[in-house]
């Protein structure tokens, strides 16, 4: 008989069917999860959700301010310390068809000479074979707690992995699984992590082992999100404005449009760099300083009344003395012989591509200020013009995705759908999600148009012949549930 011994499922029914499935692993159809935890030990889980990006998605990176829901789908975490020094996890849903998977690996793979790996070296550990990369999100957790918290894991672990995030969806799956892991893994092993120091441990894993150039607001909303508020969290580097109460009589709903979005893709990367570009472009032009760093691909910029962040220059000033001084497009290769590198330890140029400079270096500047925006009004009594000036805002985001080449046709479908049904069916506005390219909508309505979101879904599916995944509804993240102790009777 298992029981929790520390903590509470706090009615989340995810929470119990887990444990469920934790109490019958000794019958699972999966081999490598039948033997994985022993009988006599402490069993620790966590859960993270995913998330709804409602305002600020891919401007994270240039510090704006971002708006973050998490949403109701968690992933779930059990981690059994044992005396063997291996990693071994099972992943329900993890392989490319949605099988369950398994992974084990020596401790000592993450050891040379006593100290731990590199970064590198673990990220191309993990990139051998890509039936188990997804490994790297997990297994990360244990190489980023040794290196940045000099934690020495002289005990293995078992690791049971389950979620409902559904992966390429724009509604961070990776960071769920990360901030989990990390959670529950810090509690196995008496690791006391703040919240918000928890997301950016998981941000390394994904940035440094995983190989994805990601910003941080996906594991700060699964990690410090609460239910049915939106987090308002300022990208300097991770600085958390609180929470933001959605207003009753408004909803929040996500609508998938089947189209697989990747943080890892070209697109989002090629987008990154180019607002790095365009930022040490202006700091040319605004006479700042630089200096070199330890990597010769990138600089550092010194009397930056910016404060490192391209966000931090307004509308005005960019459109007074920056805009038309931009190229719209530029070779990596001229960059570099003019620039030396960008202040972005995550991206490389690549000297051969051709890279759009203008448009994603404006898309931060007037994203930080239509979510500043957002949030004011969302402090306002609630009238049907002040919903309507939020939705406005909406489509604005939107349509500067798309200008920076990270719109897809099914997400402008959708957009337009919303449009069109507006306000007299309860929808005020919608925008692409995360790091575009595909994945998921939100939309912004009355609380009761659940109707009309249905409508809308229908529509898109009758047109396109895809079956649209609707979210809806909320849950905490990490911090808030905290972690339960399990023990057997």
């Amino acid at each position: 008989m298992l029981q929790i011994i520390h903590g509470s499922t706090q009615g989340l029914a995810d929470v119990e069917r887990f444990i469920d499935t934790i109490k019958t692993l000794k019958q699972s159809e999966v081999a490598a999860a039948r033997l994985l935890f022993d009988d006599d030990g402490k069993i620790i889980v966590a859960r993270a959700p995913g998330r709804l990006d409602v305002m600020g998605g891919i401007a994270d990176y240039s510090g704006s301010l971002v708006l973050q829901l998490p949403i109701r789908e968690a992933a779930l975490v059990a981690v059994q310390p044992v005396k063997e020094p291996m990693i071994r996890m099972v992943s329900f849903g993890a392989d490319a068809n949605h099988r369950a998977a398994s992974f084990a690996m020596p401790l000592a793979d993450f050891e040379r000479d006593g100290e731990p790996v590199d970064y590198p070296t673990a990220r191309a550990y993990f990139a051998r074979d890509p039936a188990t990369r997804w490994a790297a999100y997990a297994a990360g957790a244990f190489l980023v707690l040794a290196r940045e918290c000099n934690i020495h894991f002289n005990r293995g672990a078992r690791l049971l992995i389950d979620s409902s995030v559904p992966e390429g969806k724009g509604v961070s799956s990776s960071a769920a699984i990360e901030v989990a892991v990390m959670q529950a893994v810090a509690a196995a092993f008496d690791v006391a992590i703040e919240a918000r120091e928890t997301a950016l441990l998981c941000q390394k894993v994904e940035n440094l082992i995983v190989g994805a150039p990601c910003g941080v607001m996906d594991q700060m909303t699964a990690g410090c999100g609460e239910a049915q508020r939106l987090l308002a969290l300022l990208c300097q580097p991770a600085e958390l404005q609180g929470t933001l109460q959605i207003p009753e009589d408004l909803a929040v709903w996500g609508i998938d449009s089947g189209i697989r979005h990747s943080v890892s893709g070209a697109d989002y990367g090629s987008v990154r760099v180019g607002a790095f570009m365009g930022y040490r472009m202006m700091a040319d032009i605004a006479g700042f300083s630089t200096a070199a760093t330890a990597d010769s691909e990138h600089v550092k910029i010194a009397d930056d009344r910016w404060h490192g962040y391209v966000a931090n220059v307004t509308p005005s000033e960019f459109e007074q003395n920056y805009r038309a001084r931009l190229p719209e497009r530029l070779a990596g290769s001229e960059f570099l012989a003019r620039f030396n590198g960008t202040t972005d330890a995550v991206t490389r140029i690549e000297p051969e591509r051709i890279y759009a400079v203008r448009q994603p270096t404006a898309h931060p500047i007037y994203e930080h200020f239509r979510v500043r925006a957002f949030a004011e009004l969302l402090t306002k009594p609630a009238s049907e013009r002040c919903r309507q000036l939020l939705g406005e805002l909406m489509y604005q985001s939107h349509a500067s995705y798309s200008a920076c080449g990270l719109g897809s046709e099914g997400t402008d479908l959708l957009v337009k759908l919303v449009g069109e049904a507006g306000p007299l069916r309860g929808l005020y506005g919608a925008k692409i999600t995360g790091g575009g390219s595909g994945g998921t909508v939100a939309v912004l309505g009355r609380a009761d148009a659940q109707s009309s979101v249905m409508e809308i879904a229908e529509r898109y599916m009758s047109e396109t012949a895809r079956a649209p995944l609707i979210f809806s509804g909320s849950s905490p993240g990490a911090a808030r549930f905290g972690h339960l102790r399990l023990k057997r009777a």
